[in-house]
């Protein structure tokens, strides 16, 4: 296939092209390529010609389907065309912590999709990290924790911090937020001043639907108050105190998940992570419950499109 395997499961397994058509090459040789996908967790086509974001677009479709609208988002993206967004709209100086695209989700996507149009000058890699190896990272104890008790995702919406409930549900009818909600297990809470508040409760461990894998999938790190820079954190904790942050995290029956925890799971997530500089026309396909994927602070422009594909409830 023209692919270099890198060794280990947690980096992309790189398939190279010399300037031929992606789009030839998946219709090629698309079944082995989803095959290396579920073997490493991620495959990164490069060297291809894409044909922008219209032909990432195609790669997505004819690699996955439809690709998904973006649907109880928890950050701010802006949509490039159809179902191809930017990555997460945070300012360059900002790491975005290492997490399962939607895993606070009760369906999230099997399948993500990264294209780089403009490549940054400095860092600004997707880094990635086995789900399998951090599972297996993670200290027994504090894994058969979560595993017993669970874990509950706390988030408000407002127009001062965080997203706007309108924006991040794409509607402005409260009754089409309330039915979503009770179809997908989320509890809620209208609040004074257009506010919402929702709790839901998700498993922390879950089968990789095609190889049976436990897998490390969820979000109680990367949501946790203690994940965001000390800076923010302070600031956000004297603003609104802890129960109306944007986001926070806890055990499933509410308890507070202890700092030490928290920061042994990212010790856990660091210790997996791999990365790799972007060129143009590189497209990163990643299994979302394989494996992770973070961003890195950056210079230069970075213009990276995604789309999500695949929901899991079709598994």
């Amino acid at each position: 296939m023209g692919g270099v395997d890198t060794g280990r499961r947690t980096l992309a397994l790189v398939i190279t092209g010399d300037g031929e058509s992606v789009h030839e090459r998946i219709r090629r040789d698309r079944e082995q390529i989803r095959a290396e996908l579920t073997r490493h967790g991620a495959v990164l086509l490069r060297g291809f010609d894409v044909g922008g974001v219209d032909g990432f677009d195609q790669v997505v479709r004819e690699l996955s389907g439809t690709p998904l609208t973006y649907s109880e988002r928890s950050t701010p993206r802006s949509r490039i065309s159809g179902n191809v967004y930017t990555s997460t709209d945070y300012p360059p100086q900002e790491e975005i912590f290492a997490h399962n695209e939607n895993s606070y989700q009760a369906v999230w996507p099997l399948t993500l999709y990264f294209y780089c149009v403009e490549p940054p000058l400095t860092q600004g890699a997707t880094p990635l990290a086995s789900t399998r190896e951090v599972y297996a990272s993670i200290d027994p104890e504090i894994r058969a924790e979560f595993e017993r008790r669970k874990w509950m995702v706390v988030r408000n919406y407002s127009d001062e911090l965080g997203l706007p409930w309108r924006e991040s549900f794409n509607t402005d009818d409260r009754d089409e937020v309330n039915a979503y909600c009770a179809r997908n297990g989320l509890q809620v809470e209208w609040l004074d001043g257009d506010r919402l508040r929702t709790r839901a409760v998700r498993d922390a461990v879950h089968r990789h639907p095609v190889t049976g894998d436990l897998v490390w999938f969820n979000h109680a790190t990367f949501f946790h108050v203690t994940t965001l820079p000390e800076e923010i954190r302070l600031g956000l904790l004297e603003m609104c105190g802890v129960e109306n942050l944007p986001n926070n995290t806890y055990y499933g029956d509410g308890g507070v998940i202890p700092d030490d925890v928290v920061e042994h799971l990212r010790q856990c997530y660091r210790a997996a992570s791999t990365r790799f500089d972007y060129q143009r026309d590189d497209v990163l396909v990643v299994d979302n419950m394989l494996s992770t994927h973070a961003r890195e602070p950056f210079t230069g422009p970075r213009r990276i499109a995604v789309a999500m594909a695949e929901p899991s409830a079709a598994a």
